[in-house]
């Protein structure tokens, strides 16, 4: 018997709505409208301007704050159930509050695991995100869980710089396995900077572990919230006689003064995708797509086909 394909339906937060529509557009059609209504004290209601009923329905809304980006997403997936869609999936480009992912200490949540049992008990029925905190945050869900990689993107762009010397760096301990499962693509040299915090976002001290002499540093994280970690990092690299700096971050988060503490650092270039929206242009910023990674993986989705493709690096 011939699979049976649904029609697709994508919609969009308020969060995510340039990502959103190149993804659309990726995909070969519009971006549905929804509407979210507000009240004077800020309460909103967001509802769909067509019918979804029998659809395959396709979320598109990164997490990261305000936590009113998260709510948002989880109205509308209710919306969506209560109009009959045929299946639900969130396409999540950043999970926020994935940094909460175990007790690190006592009398504390583990906000990951609260944010997957939301989304579930909301109603979806798949999860479609990019290059979570700690990978084992799949395992939060009892849907499946689509988790792409943004190395696909980070290394022809890499390689396309031709650098000579080139050193893979992670700019803590817990990195270290992404920095070297970056490096493998170029049969490089990992380091390690160690560094000891005072508290959230205060770093006390930075050591680095290899040699850096003459090499061309590319760092390797997942999310650059205040930029404190890598500019402290890449300015320690270049005083052990580094070559250059540059750094990689799927997720641009940003905060506080990361865009002045960016334009004011060593760092030749930090390089990020769009699955946050930046808030202010920066010369030290190059941003590349993930429109046609989630296009393709939602295209995949829909056919019932494997997304295994979509990790090959050429």
């Amino acid at each position: 018997m011939p699979l049976q394909f649904n029609p697709v339906k994508l919609f969009a937060g308020t969060a995510t709505q340039p990502l959103a529509h190149k993804i659309a557009d990726a995909y070969g059609r519009e971006l549905g409208s929804v509407t979210l209504s507000r009240f004077s004290d800020g309460e909103f209601q967001p509802s769909f301007d067509e019918s979804i009923r029998g659809s395959d329905v396709f979320l598109i809304q990164s997490t990261n704050q305000p936590t009113d980006n998260l709510m948002e997403l989880l109205m509308m997936i209710d919306a969506a159930r209560r109009a009959s869609a045929h299946y639900v999936t969130a396409v999540i480009p950043y999970f926020g509050l994935a940094r909460q992912d175990r007790k690190d200490k006592p009398r504390v949540a583990i906000g990951s695991k609260l944010v997957a049992n939301l989304l579930v008990a909301a109603g979806i029925n798949r999860i479609m995100t990019m290059d979570l905190h700690a990978a084992q945050i799949q395992g939060f869900f009892d849907v499946p869980v689509d988790h792409l990689d943004a190395s696909v993107i980070f290394v022809p762009y890499i390689k396309s710089l031709k650098l000579g010397n080139l050193t893979i760096a992670s700019p803590d301990m817990g990195g270290s396995y992404r920095a070297r499962g970056f490096a493998k693509f170029f049969n490089a040299e990992v380091v390690i900077c160690d560094k000891r915090r005072k508290r959230a976002n205060e770093i006390e001290s930075m050591t680095v572990i290899g040699d850096v002499t003459d090499q061309d540093i590319v760092l390797i994280d997942d999310i650059c919230d205040t930029a404190g970690t890598l500019t402290k990092a890449a300015g320690l690299i270049m005083d052990k006689g580094a070559r250059s700096v540059r750094a990689v971050c799927t997720h641009a988060v940003l905060s506080g003064k990361a865009y002045e503490t960016i334009e004011n650092s060593v760092l030749s270039e930090l390089i990020v995708t769009d699955t946050i929206q930046l808030r202010e242009p920066s010369s030290k910023i190059r941003v590349l797509s993930t429109a046609d990674l989630f296009a393709q993986a939602i295209t995949n989705v829909n056919e019932h086909g494997s997304i295994s493709n979509l990790f090959r690096v050429d």
